[in-house]
């Protein structure tokens, strides 16, 4: 009898690769699925599109819902959202699937984002004013760090069928974040985006309020314990839908302009080890045919003149993120993600049917930086070489850190990229060409390629499924069935 398998989807990049997509076609593919999420929360944002034009872009519920049968686990590691997952599941049953409550399983261990952090969230970030960090604004960095710090107050899964204990928590929360801005709340009223936010945390009666929503929607899906996910891999594969990207993993992103939230494998494969897992696990690298960042933080690669031929259809200025903002590729930025990620197995690069389009393309495959500006932190933080160029110095590689202790070393990452100047080679104009470049820089198979939205717009370049030894670079494109 087959073993099933199980496949982990993260981001190489800053986010916005394209990973509900992917999801969304490897669940066309397996055996039963189950979509388990394994970091980050609702701001998510991972866009599937059907044939039929029906779309729905997923932050919680994992996003190959719209294949029949597939289930979602929302791990220890998500942060859960029951407002959002509420109006997310309204928004599916429009487009036609039922009860998508049905499906879900969330780990009692998971941490509730309340609204009263989403607030301070919100607040903190607009005080930050031109030093943003590019929050999404959703709350995920403030639960975090309140469940650290008062880890006594966190409030989690298992307490939302107790409105009583639930109220008594967000009372406490509530109490805390009024407390921290106390100073400035009176002043920021008259920001018009704060109103709302400033109201809600003045308002004594709205825990108990929050408190009976998240009850009543806590009725409709099912509470497990970790142990669940053993059940779910006996009945069919499991496809781990990473959040973000690892470009802003909370340990191995460029502080400070990073999330609370690990989004590279490692809490995918903690899960598969703690149940004792034993079948084939395959780790996919996802990235665009270029870079993109949505939010403030260092970007070498940036370039205002290809974001304008390349204008994102579900990505644009954020109220509290910012930007989307638009690059060529960077093997440097790329090959430090796998290498901090623990290494991939394959890579799925997607919006390449957009990439087609641009006009001699190019691909950044190391940095230039005045020899003169570099400090003693900037050569603990990269491989520095010097080069011909007179005064420079080359950075080709950025070196991972060596214990997960302290911030200081991504700090230093962070300074050396604002520095950097990214110096380009002409990438290949064919798209197959273009393929074995990326191949040949990141020493990863390309296995999954997407020249459009749609999983029929998806294929397989070489069989992961089958588990191939990725060796053989003449099988080329073969459509998938959907």
């Amino acid at each position: 009898m087959e073993k099933h398998k199980a496949f982990i989807v993260a981001d190489l990049g800053f986010g916005d690769a394209g990973k509900g997509s992917l999801v969304d076609f490897l669940c066309r593919q397996a055996q039963t699925p189950t979509v388990v999420r394994f970091n980050g929360g609702a701001q998510a944002a991972h866009n599937v599109i059907l044939a039929d034009g029906r779309h729905h872009t997923f932050a919680q519920f994992g996003s190959g819902s719209f294949v029949k049968g597939t289930h979602t686990l929302l791990s220890r590691f998500m942060l859960l959202d029951p407002m959002a997952l509420a109006n997310e599941a309204e928004h599916l049953y429009e487009l036609g699937l039922g009860n998508v409550f049905t499906r879900l399983f969330v780990d009692e261990y998971a941490l509730v984002v309340t609204p009263f952090q989403k607030a301070a969230n919100r607040i903190r970030e607009t005080m930050r004013e031109n030093g943003r960090h590019g929050s999404c604004g959703m709350g995920i960095g403030e639960t975090m760090a309140d469940s650290i710090a008062f880890p006594q107050m966190a409030l989690r899964a298992r307490d939302l069928r107790d409105a009583e204990k639930m109220c008594v928590k967000m009372r406490k929360i509530q109490e805390l974040k009024c407390a921290e801005f106390d100073d400035h709340l009176s002043a920021l009223q008259t920001n018009p985006l704060l109103q709302t936010e400033i109201s809600f945390l003045r308002d004594l009666r709205a825990p108990e309020r929050v408190a009976e929503a998240f009850r009543n929607i806590a009725q409709q899906f099912t509470i497990v314990s970790g142990k669940f996910l053993e059940r779910l891999a006996q009945q069919g594969d499991l496809i781990f839908e990473g959040a973000q990207g690892i470009l802003i993993d909370e340990w191995h992103g460029f502080h400070p302009y990073t999330t609370w939230s690990t989004a590279t494998f490692a809490n995918a494969l903690n899960l598969l080890e703690e149940i004792g897992y034993d079948g084939p696990v395959e780790k996919i690298g996802a990235l665009r045919a270029y870079l993109t960042r949505h939010g403030a933080g260092p970007f070498p690669t940036e370039d205002a003149a290809l974001a304008l031929c390349l204008p994102d259809t579900f990505n644009g200025t954020g109220k509290w993120q910012g930007n989307f903002r638009v690059g060529w590729f960077d093997s440097v930025l790329l090959n430090y993600a796998i290498a901090v990620s623990g290494g991939v197995d394959s890579l799925a690069v997607t919006n390449l049917d957009r990439f087609a389009g641009i006009t001699q393309p190019k691909i950044c495959n190391r940095y230039n930086v005045i020899a003169e500006d570099l400090t003693a932190e900037d050569r603990r933080a990269a491989d520095i070489e010097p080069i011909e160029e007179l005064g420079c110095r080359a950075v080709k590689e950025l070196k991972p850190k060596e214990e997960l202790t302290d911030l200081t070393h991504q700090e230093a990452i962070t300074n050396l990229l604002w520095k950097s100047v990214p110096q380009y080679s002409q990438a290949p104009g064919d798209i197959k060409e273009y393929l074995l470049e990326i191949e040949s820089l990141l020493a990863k198979p390309v296995t999954i390629v997407s020249y459009g939205p749609t999983a029929s717009e998806k294929y397989f370049r070489r069989d992961c499924f089958a588990y191939n030894n990725f060796t053989d670079a003449s099988v080329g494109l073969a459509p998938v069935a959907v």
